[in-house]
């Protein structure tokens, strides 16, 4: 049986790819493509939506996802912006109503495999920075992807960084923002798509990974991964890595 899935945002260049690809997917029937002057909830009991993927913007996302969950669909959420308070509230509505969704800071497998085994080595080298790259139409910062990155990292090691070695700012901002104990350096430039390189330091030695983003085609088979797995879901997950 085929996945009914609607794609919100579907007009942008993210939509507007996931669109195409679900077409070609024998196992995913496209039941609409929608934007923000689309009545989300209608749209959705309408279409008989099993699954709903969000591409939207990080000042709808939270709004967005609540109605994809009330309307009784499974949310598929590529918009980043959501905070952690806002998530933890959308998964007491999901175990309320045993319905799987999954919000992915990153659909990329490389990026994903990245930041799962950053966590590892998070364990041996707890000193570690983020620097993540992005197009400057970006509308947040930092990214999703890094923000995910240092929440794995400090789960990884519960002394990341430490100790502290003061740093006197010259300019603010200088040494990034710090989340989770991880400084992170966001770049906005024409040109770029999405990049991160998660540099970790230990006497002597460096260790860097680093994912480059070079065509939005890198994110399609993780959207169709997530489409499928997140039907077996009976709860709200955090990450592409939870389902792989």
């Amino acid at each position: 049986m085929k996945i009914n899935v609607l794609v919100n945002g579907a007009f942008g260049r993210m939509g507007q790819m996931t669109v195409a690809t679900l077409r070609e997917r024998g196992n995913f029937a496209l039941v609409g493509q929608i934007g923000r002057e689309y009545d989300l909830k209608k749209v959705i009991k309408d279409s008989h939506a099993d699954v709903v993927v969000d591409f939207t913007h990080p000042d709808a996302v939270y709004a967005n996802t609540k109605t994809i969950i009330e309307a009784g669909a499974r949310p598929v959420i590529g918009t980043s912006g959501l905070t952690m308070e806002q998530i933890e509230q959308l998964k007491i509505q999901c175990e309320k109503l045993k319905l799987g969704g999954i919000i992915a800071p990153n659909f990329a497998l490389g990026a994903v495999l990245m930041m799962k085994y950053a966590k590892e080595i998070a364990k041996y080298m707890p000193h570690v920075e983020i620097i993540e790259m992005h197009h400057d139409a970006k509308a947040d910062s930092p990214s999703g992807t890094a923000l995910r990155t240092a929440e794995l990292l400090a789960e990884g090691s519960d002394h990341l960084n430490q100790p502290e070695k003061g740093s006197r700012e010259n300019v603010k901002g200088a040494r990034g923002a710090n989340y989770r104990h991880v400084p992170i350096h966001a770049v906005r430039l024409p040109g770029l798509l999405a990049h991160e390189q998660i540099i970790f330091g230990s006497p002597g030695e460096t260790l860097t990974l680093r994912h480059d983003s070079i065509d939005r085609v890198c994110f399609m088979p993780g959207v169709c991964v997530a489409c499928e797995k997140v039907m077996t879901l009976n709860k709200l997950v955090v990450g592409l890595e939870q389902v792989l």
